[in-house]
């Protein structure tokens, strides 16, 4: 199976180019000894496919002579005759006598034109291979080409997506001339191949080939392809030089050339310049101006171009209502619509998916489904247009419906119309339908598209299903930027949140430049894994891209810092910010409320409102949330107020920080009341009210409202039952409380925590029954939790049991000796049973470990303003008024016998002293400068940073009882509400 090749006296290098070609399973092909030089180049220079073989054979069966190209009437009845033979004829059938018996053809003029017809009639079709099949003939006919046939081939080549082989055949011509040349360069701008095509005509020029006017017309859209803006002014002056610039085809490809580089003036210029202006000329300008936005000035142009009695065309129309669309420009988008109307333009596929554009990007979707039914047979294009539309108007359903009746008129869609369903079936969260239309891009090849892939990770990782996104990903050949944004977004959740920071590792490896959606979904995985370290790497590297100015970027950051609790970066990037929107203030007041700086929070709350931002229902809570923390009642009050007149207290959010707020800063009633007022209660909003209840000594409260929760068919959770057995503990219900903790496991499927296990604790040493927690902490293995040993201590002191209180004291010196209240609870023990020698040691512990104590703070709100008194502090403005009140209380309690607790003084000093040190606690300091501040009947509220002494609490009962005032103190573990001389607490707490 070879040929001979020796007539043709080949090298070994192309013989094997040739082979491939030529070869049958016998060797009775014989080539044609006497082939023109020309001819035989010819053939060297085509690397024919198989295909081309096929073509080959059938012209053996079918060969093309004088006689029959005289009797065909055109080139398309002669193309026909030379399609590929796909019937059964065998190889051997191929090669009979027709090839050895062909009569010599002399080359003739008529047969050439006629052979350039054909090579331009597949041209138009795009027949590359029966261009191929064509070229063959011509080598097996011997036929020498002339200049005209060696453009038609080059030219079929090229136009038809083979622009390697056209340039070999170019490269193989005799004489290559300014037609040849300028066929080549338009065959790599027609397929896109700007940069090459500058090339070529740069080698042109070095060629000695001078350009004419249809060759720099081919030269400037390649720069325009390529936006090569220098090169285009070279050539623009080239074509001065030459004194083309008046020729109709440079000057419109100039006016495009500026106008796609954004050179609106030099396109504007040109244009007006220009001796005579074509359509072409003018639709390339408004195209410029479209593209940029300038809706007016593409209006005005086209109002000139009318007026100059160009010819109207549904191409200017388009355009025109391009820029409309781009400018948002509703008016004169209808106004080209009832034009098209006027001048009779015929609303086909082409002016009507412009115009669905217009109306969708003007926010008129009625209009666009309008324009869309009145398209007969909208084909795939415009299908999409309208898919498109409704999808960025959000009209979800409407997109699917659409969708259907598409797929049901036999249309099959394309990589546009599959990304829009795709976005509609994300925005729906449906993951069935979503499948579907990933199967239907599966059906008709569009996964492999990168905007369809891209669109289903898209889709997968908002439904939640991150695995399917990332398959899809790995299934892709090509990524891009928006494929790996695509999927880092769904890595933030918290379960797989550390591979938001691989992920983003390996798009800089692979080396892609994150732009501002990489940066915000890096920042949320490193929110989620609360990783500061890596967050302040993708800091640096925002700062180093030049991002650090964005506001979306800047928001981000501010995000991650502040749940992260870095409160300073957080604020050193909030001001950093341009733009600062509701969101951010609320970011920020936020992170102030759960950092414990509240009083920043409101500060931030009120600066927020001096810049003109109008705070939302998230605002409010996050603001309200930080009063609650240091009971700002009155601040939270005027949030309350706030609330009713921006309409937001019907919010479950507002209404439950309210609740929240009013039950923590001791307003239960207050509480109560907006709590009943709520359309709807969950789980958070019954918690407060529960827990609110049991820290403010309501614990039958607390107990019914958990009844009423489960009968309206709430479930609780873990809080939930840390507020109920809480209120066990201060009621002494011990089997309540065993009950309530059995059904938390069997009876919720909730697994106890640490906090549970206290809880039930407390119960049994609050109750006396010290045995009893001693066996449960032994059995449920708690002895390694501080939190238990601080509950047993703290109820050993109230009972006086020694023994128990220095096992726990011991275990918490082991676990938590840093702890301060370990010493003075001990130290308390050991003083009431007068073991000073025990207290002195004690102490001399605590200040070897170097614990120092932590100072009792206690503080009132009076008037908007919060005043903070300590033990023995004389700092206040009004100290001497204060200790005059405590001086005239002092009397008044003396007259009703009372007599100080002095054991609650840790200090060995006289009786006399002890009777000065209670009589300055901060918490009596606070109530002293409450009474001298404002009048009866307004509630007394102290707030203090530590439990209430003995005395403190005692002497509360009678001042409420002498003055007629109520008092309220919230200490660190619940609320002491004084009034007509009992406590709320009944004395057990």
């Amino acid at each position: 199976m070879e040929c001979d090749l020796k007539a043709l006296r080949m090298s070994p290098a192309f013989r094997s180019l040739l082979l491939p070609i030529c070869q049958r399973p016998t060797s009775s092909v014989q080539l044609h000894n006497k082939l023109s030089l020309s001819s035989r180049s010819l053939l060297l220079s085509v690397k024919l496919k198989p295909l081309s073989c096929a073509a080959l054979e059938a012209f053996d069966l079918n060969p093309i002579s004088d006689l029959a190209l005289s009797n065909v009437p055109n080139s398309e009845t002669q193309l026909h005759e030379v399609r590929v033979n796909n019937g059964s004829s065998t190889n051997e059938e191929m090669v009979g006598s027709n090839v050895k018996t062909r009569p010599r053809v002399f080359n003739s003029k008529k047969r050439l034109i006629r052979y350039s017809g054909m090579l331009r009639t597949c041209v138009l079709q795009g027949s590359l291979n029966e261009g191929k099949a064509i070229h063959g003939q011509v080598i097996k006919n011997g036929i020498d080409p002339d200049l005209h046939l060696w453009v038609s081939l080059v030219n079929v080549y090229a136009k038809c997506g083979d622009c390697g082989y056209a340039r070999k055949v170019l490269d193989e011509m005799p004489e290559q001339d300014v037609v040849s040349w300028t066929t080549l360069i338009q065959g790599f701008v027609v397929n896109g191949f700007g940069v090459d095509a500058v090339k070529l005509f740069c080698e042109m020029k070095k060629d000695g080939t001078r350009a004419n006017e249809f060759a720099l017309a081919t030269g400037l859209k390649a720069c325009s392809l390529c936006f090569d803006l220098g090169f285009g002014k070279q050539l623009h002056a080239e074509a001065v030089k030459l004194g083309f610039f008046s020729d109709v085809f440079v000057g419109s490809a100039l006016v495009g050339l500026y106008a796609k580089c954004g050179e609106m003036e030099l396109a504007d210029t040109v244009l007006f310049c220009m001796p005579e202006q074509n359509v072409v000329s003018w639709n390339a300008l408004l195209n410029g101006y479209a593209q940029e936005g300038d809706g007016k000035q593409v209006l005005k142009l086209f109002c000139r171009m009318t007026e100059s009695e160009m010819r109207l065309s549904k191409f200017t129309l388009s355009t025109v209502l391009k820029g409309c669309a781009n400018s948002e420009n509703l008016r004169g988008g209808q106004f080209l619509h009832s034009l098209a109307i006027k001048s009779g333009c015929k609303i086909d596929e082409f002016l009507g998916c412009s115009l669905v554009d217009m109306y969708s990007k003007c926010g008129m979707a009625i209009d666009a489904v309008k324009v869309f039914r009145r398209i007969k047979n909208p084909d795939v294009v415009a299908w999409s247009a309208i898919i498109t539309c409704l999808d960025q108007q959000g009209q979800c359903q409407e997109v699917a419906e659409l969708f259907r009746e598409m797929i049901s008129t036999g249309i099959s869609p394309n990589q546009f119309s599959l990304s829009s369903i795709i976005s509609a079936a994300t925005d729906l969260k449906d993951l069935h339908f979503g499948e579907s239309v990933h199967a239907f891009a599966w059906k008709y090849g569009c996964e492999s598209d990168i905007s369809v892939s891209n669109a289903l990770i898209t889709m997968y990782m908002k439904i939640g299903r991150v695995l399917d996104g990332a398959q899809v990903f790995e299934a892709m050949t090509d990524r891009d930027l928006i494929s790996w944004n695509s999927l880092l977004s769904g890595m933030h959740n918290h379960e797989i949140c550390d591979l938001g920071p691989r992920i983003f590792r390996q798009m800089l490896v692979e080396g892609f430049k994150p732009n501002m959606y990489s940066f915000i979904s890096v920042l949320r995985s490193c929110s989620s894994l609360l990783d500061v370290g890596l967050g302040k790497q993708v800091h640096a590297h925002i700062v180093k891209t030049s991002l650090d100015d964005n506001d979306f970027v800047g928001t981000a950051l501010i995000d991650m810092y502040a749940k992260i609790r870095f409160l300073e970066d957080a604020v050193i990037a909030f001001n950093k910010l341009s733009n600062r929107d509701l969101f951010i203030w609320t970011v920020i007041i936020t992170g102030y409320a759960q950092t414990d700086q509240a009083e920043k929070a409101v500060a931030c709350f009120s600066q927020m409102q001096q810049e003109g931002v109008k705070p939302n229902e998230f605002a409010l809570a996050g603001c309200l949330s930080a009063c609650s923390r240091i009971a700002m009642l009155e601040n939270g009050r005027q949030l309350h107020s706030m609330a009713i007149k921006s309409g937001h207290l019907g919010d479950l959010f507002v209404s439950s920080a309210l609740v929240d707020m009013y039950a923590k800063c001791g307003c239960i009633g207050d509480a109560e009341d907006i709590f009943g007022g709520l359309d709807s209660c969950d789980t958070v909003s019954w918690n407060i009210m529960i827990c609110g209840y049991s820290q403010y000594g309501r614990g039958e409260k607390a107990i019914e409202a958990f009844s009423t929760m489960l009968n309206e068919g709430t479930i609780p959770d873990e809080v939930t039952f840390i507020g109920i057995l809480s209120a066990c503990s201060h009621l002494g219900l011990v089997e309540e409380g065993k009950k309530h903790f059995d059904s938390l496991s069997k009876v919720f499927r909730i697994t106890p925590t640490i906090e549970h296990y206290a809880c039930m604790v407390d119960i049994l040493v609050r109750a006396g029954k010290f045995n009893e927690a001693e066996s449960f902490i032994e059995t449920m293995k708690l002895t390694l939790y501080p939190i238990i040993w601080e509950t047993v201590l703290g109820a050993c002191k109230m009972y006086g049991n020694v023994e128990f209180g220095e096992t726990a004291a011991k275990k918490l010196f082991e676990l938590k000796p840093e702890m301060d209240s370990t010493y003075i609870l001990l130290s308390n023990i050991f003083a009431v049973k007068g073991r000073w020698d025990d207290v002195s040691k004690v102490r001399k512990l605590m200040s070897s470990q170097g614990v120092k104590k932590k100072p009792g703070c206690s503080w009132v709100e009076v008037d908007g303003q919060v005043n903070t008194f300590v033990s023995q502090d004389g700092s206040h403005p009004r100290i001497r008024d204060i200790h005059l009140k405590l001086e005239e209380l002092g009397e008044k309690l003396n007259s009703v016998g009372y007599i100080p607790e002095t054991e609650d003084v840790l200090h060995n000093i006289t009786e006399r002293e002890k009777n000065e040190h209670l009589q300055y606690h901060s918490e009596r300091l606070a109530l002293a400068f409450s009474l001298i501040s404002t009048n009866p009947p307004k509630t007394i509220r102290i707030f203090k940073n530590l439990r209430i002494c003995g005395d403190c609490h005692e002497v509360m009962k009678l001042i409420s009882d002498v003055t007629n005032r109520e008092i309220v103190v919230r200490d660190i573990k619940r609320f002491h509400h004084f009034k007509s001389g009992t406590c709320s607490c009944n004395d057990f707490w």
